[in-house]
This record gives structure tokens, C-alpha cells and sequence, in this order.
């Protein structure tokens, strides 16, 4: 039997809370202020250049980039997201029962369909053109 509790939280109870948030704020301020003016302070036309990996930059940086990049790293995230509702419904399986099973072969389904959409326009592919 469940027992139902009613709190009446109260803006003192959260007090902690932001005594936490002010005091990591208050730490970040202080310590960027130290390291600022306790660090060295050297300056050199070397050390004001933009640098990249160590290597000198050369052309345009705006040249175009395949969308086929941002396709796949869309697609990444977006299975990858979806597979990770699978995980609390493997945790749960014997709980959910029948229902929660037919409702994962749905949820498969269309993720499959998905998949088989993204296979079928060639987005995947990385020579040639998709259509």
C-alpha cells in the first residue's frame, strides 16, 4: 500500500542549493581572477598567431564541406539516441509483460523503416551521388 505524502517545500529548503551554486560560482571567479594575475604574462608574435595542431593554415577556411558529413553524423546521433530507449526497456522487460514487448516491435519497426529509408536514398554510400 502507498502512502501518499504531501510536503510543502518551502524557499528555505532550497538554501543549500544555491549556497552550492554560489560558492562553485564564487571558486570559478576566483580562481580565472588568480591564474590572471599570478600567471606568466608573455607575449610574442609567435605566441598571438592562431594555432591549429601545429600546422600553418593555408586557404580559405570556408570551403564548402559535403553534406554527406552532416548527414551521417545526424543519422549517428539519431539511432544512437533511439537505441538508448532500448536499455531501460531491457531493464524492465519481465515487468512491462506482453504490452511492453509488442510496443519495443513497433518502436523496432520504425527504426528499422528509418534505416531502410536512409539505405535506400544512398546517404550512406560515400562515392557518387545520392539521390
Amino acid at each position: 500500500m502507498l502512502l501518499a505524502v504531501t510536503t510543502n517545500y518551502q524557499p528555505v529548503d532550497f538554501l543549500p542549493i544555491v549556497v552550492q551554486f554560489g560558492l562553485a560560482i564564487a571558486f570559478v571567479a576566483f580562481a580565472m581572477i588568480v591564474s590572471h594575475l599570478v600567471g606568466p604574462n608573455r607575449k610574442s608574435k609567435v605566441k598571438n598567431e592562431a594555432f591549429e595542431c601545429g600546422i600553418e593554415s593555408v586557404g580559405n577556411a570556408r570551403t564548402p564541406i559535403s553534406i554527406k558529413y552532416f548527414l551521417t553524423a545526424i543519422l549517428f546521433v539519431l539511432f544512437d539516441v533511439e537505441v538508448i530507449f532500448m536499455y531501460p526497456w531491457a531493464v524492465n522487460f519481465r515487468s512491462l509483460g506482453w504490452d511492453g514487448f509488442v510496443q519495443m516491435i513497433v518502436f523496432l519497426a520504425l527504426l528499422m523503416a528509418g534505416f531502410a529509408y536512409v539505405i535506400k536514398k544512398g546517404i550512406l554510400k560515400w562515392t557518387g551521388t545520392h539521390a
